[in-house]
């Protein structure tokens, strides 16, 4: 392991959990032994699917859903 490389995981242990497991992806990822961004749960596999369902079937928010949303949110 290089000087720098080793700098970096020493910086990288004081860093918290979910931002070293970002740079462990980004490493493993240059390295060509990528991994999936993220473990879907079943229910969030289900949800997304039924999303791109509609997506197929041209079902979208109306103007007015969207713009309700966006109020919504202070946008």
């Amino acid at each position: 392991m290089t000087q720098l490389f080793d700098r970096a995981v020493e910086a990288a242990r004081n860093l918290p959990a979910s931002v070293q497991d970002e740079i462990a992806r980004l490493v493993l990822e240059l390295a060509g032994d990528e991994q999936p961004a993220v473990q879907l749960a079943d229910e969030e596999e289900e949800s997304f699917a039924e999303s791109l369902a509609q997506a197929d079937r041209r079902e979208f928010a109306s103007d007015a859903e969207v713009r309700a949303i966006w109020a919504k949110y202070g946008l």
